[in-house]
């Protein structure tokens, strides 16, 4: 069965003890791409991890989440503007509504960006979701 999201929607990253986020689903974007600074690679039990920092709340910065997570994969990736950079993937729960999906988030810098989160295609195939342009929060408003 599939459902629809808004092109914008609030998330939750239960993984990474993220309680909600505003987030923009993008069908232009292969990949789902996470605001990450202070990030840090780090060995740990003979996999690499990396540590980083996220802003919880758009109007607050000084809101700030530490997390930690494996790295699933690291990947040159190709940007809006044709900038290609290397990206820690990790691999991360995904709550939107009731939707529940495991997918690979990039890690990148979006300090000039309007969300710190994008969703998408792969996460939105995988969730059977589609995306109505003309909505936002259809999966329930920030609680």
């Amino acid at each position: 069965m599939t459902r629809q999201v808004g092109w914008k929607e609030w998330v939750t990253l239960p993984n990474l003890g993220i309680k909600r986020l505003k987030c923009k689903v993008d069908t232009g974007a292969k990949n789902s791409a996470l605001h990450a600074f202070e990030l840090s690679s780090f060995e740990k039990n003979g996999q690499l991890w990396v540590q980083f920092s996220i802003h919880t709340d758009d109007h607050d910065l000084s809101k700030i989440k530490q997390c930690r997570a494996r790295v699933e994969d690291t990947r040159d990736v190709t940007d809006s503007s044709g900038n290609v950079s290397t990206r820690y993937f990790i691999e991360t729960t995904v709550e939107i509504g009731e939707h529940k999906v495991l997918v690979p988030v990039s890690l990148t810098s979006r300090d000039t960006m309007a969300y710190k989160m994008l969703l998408g295609r792969t996460a939105l195939r995988k969730a059977k979701l589609l995306v109505n342009p003309a909505k936002s929060f259809l999966q329930g408003g920030k609680s």
